[in-house]
């Protein structure tokens, strides 16, 4: 599937009409037709179209919807890019955060290797997780899920592998590097685990879905009353 979008020269356009003082943020990936050998290529050039009309750009190495997305979470890969996308913004007159984000379909083992690679890198924040390709939590068929065939699966069953992936990596990483934590957050409950579990910030879609937009207001308001 890929990142299904018009393209960053209409995104650009778009965001230039953007209401003033609304936050948004630039998710970037490389196209679905691009080479992994070639994958910087992609994201250098998104970086520097949006750097100037976004607050911030996530890093984006762990859709499952784009073939070979998931073999850049590696040291050879993100230390080299990190590089350059820091030489551009210093450039600039503006400093604008960088975050990472990184999948929940990680090995202890594996997410031990992320975590040396993420020390190195010039980040402002790491943002976990991106959708899963397990199908463990789901109670259809086996015959049904596999007629829906691959990609990423967000919303509830994807709560638990994600905030174990978030505690882990706060575990291992503390406070130095702030973590956004996201998956499967639906009611102020779900979004307290995240904030206990070292969240500095949540993120909502799925919620959005099947909650629509008053989601916010119940989580912010739930909050305030949490001890």
């Amino acid at each position: 599937m890929g990142f299904n979008n018009d393209g960053v020269s209409s995104m650009v356009e778009r965001l230039k009409k953007r209401p003033k003082g609304l936050i948004i943020g630039g998710n970037i990936g490389k196209n679905k037709v691009t080479p992994n050998e070639e994958a910087a290529n992609d994201y250098v050039y998104c970086f520097e179209e949006l750097y100037d009309h976004v607050d911030y750009i996530t890093v984006n190495v762990s859709s499952p919807n784009t073939p070979g997305l998931r073999d850049l979470q590696n040291e050879s890969f993100l230390v080299p890019l990190f590089e350059k996308l820091d030489a551009i913004r210093k450039k600039r007159n503006i400093f604008k955060p960088i975050f990472l984000k990184i999948a929940p379909d990680f090995q202890p083992a594996e997410l031990k290797n992320l975590v040396s690679v993420i020390k190195k890198l010039p980040i402002q924040g790491i943002i976990a997780t991106n959708t899963t390709i397990s199908r463990d939590k789901l109670e259809a068929s086996e015959k049904l899920i596999q007629e829906i065939g691959s990609g990423g699966l967000s919303g509830k069953p994807l709560f638990e592998a994600s905030t174990s992936i978030q505690s882990n990596l706060y575990r291992a990483i503390g406070a130095d590097i702030p973590i956004i934590g996201v998956g499967g957050i639906f009611t102020v409950e779900e979004a307290n685990k995240k904030i206990k579990r070292g969240a500095r910030l949540i993120q909502i879609y799925t919620g959005f879905v099947y909650k629509g937009p008053w989601v916010v207001k119940s989580i912010i308001d739930g909050l305030k009353f949490e001890d």
